[in-house]
């Protein structure tokens, strides 16, 4: 894709090939049962991007049969690009790289098209510079891969595709040997339109069920405050009901949906392990 394609380039794209990542990369001493922390530091894009409509793919294909492009015109120094300038509305821009991900124990070529419990393709605007991305560690090495640069995405990204745009990602890459509750992506970050001093951490559940998947975020959940809080279940339970907000982070992926459970840290006060 080139800022210079049309609907017709959509007709042309190898599926097959879609979502390449960089990878794979070995962190020295990351070994089984780790947790390696991803530190989002910086993100550089060009000036523009795309949103596609794929005949076949997104959370509405039976309504939308016929392929369409949009292509977007970032003005990254201002922070947004214009939908529709005439009727005024305009896309905050947060950009975020929607693989991140690493090796799985079992044997075997997988696809980057769904999300895993080792990551991959979670497709989750909140991970974006200055978040912190925490993935369970399965093989030697961990081997992480990167890639899917997105400009723009609302939580879901129901279509298929987000503002996609080329980006170059830096981030830090830590061995932590005290998270093993860590068997679905977490991570901490400051949620877009909420006071600045608000973060979240948030923990994900992963299914081709996407009531499973809720019921494993929550849980998931429930052994974080446990582990780094002091709370018994029953109150992590509680707490999850009274302070956590469940959020589709991605529903187009097929097989499997991305849930997450995202506690606000005020809650919880602070911790040395979050």
């Amino acid at each position: 894709m080139t800022p210079e394609s049309t609907v017709v380039t959509l007709g042309t794209v190898n599926m097959a090939a879609f979502n390449p990542v960089n990878g794979p990369v070995f962190v020295e001493g990351a070994q089984p049962g780790d947790t390696l922390q991803v530190d989002v530091l910086r993100i550089e894009n060009p000036e523009w991007g795309w949103t596609a409509l794929f005949p076949g793919f997104g959370l509405l294909t039976d309504e939308f049969p016929e392929p369409a492009l949009k292509i977007w015109k970032l003005q990254t120094q201002e922070g947004y690009a214009w939908f529709d300038e005439k009727k005024g509305i305009k896309v905050p821009l947060r950009p975020f790289a929607g693989e991140m991900g690493v090796a799985q124990k079992k044997k075997g070529a997988f696809s980057t098209i769904p999300p895993y419990h080792t990551g991959g393709n979670i497709d989750t605007r909140h991970v974006t510079v200055g978040s912190t991305l925490f993935l369970p560690v399965e093989v030697e090495g961990a081997l992480f891969s990167i890639g899917d640069g997105h400009a723009a995405q609302g939580d879901g990204e129901v279509c298929g595709t987000a503002i996609e745009t080329p980006m170059k990602v830096t981030v830090r890459l830590s061995v932590r040997k005290d998270k093993p509750y860590t068997k679905t992506p977490h991570f901490s970050t400051a949620v877009a339109n909420t006071k600045p001093e608000e973060e979240y951490y948030c923990t994900t559940g992963i299914d081709s069920d996407i009531r499973e998947a809720t019921r494993s975020a929550v849980r998931n959940m429930i052994d974080f405050l446990v582990a780094d809080y002091g709370l018994d279940r029953v109150e992590a339970y509680m707490l999850c009901s009274v302070a956590g907000d469940l959020r589709m982070h991605e529903v187009v992926d097929m097989p499997n949906y991305v849930i997450g459970m995202m506690m606000p840290k005020s809650v919880l006060g602070p911790s040395d392990k979050a």
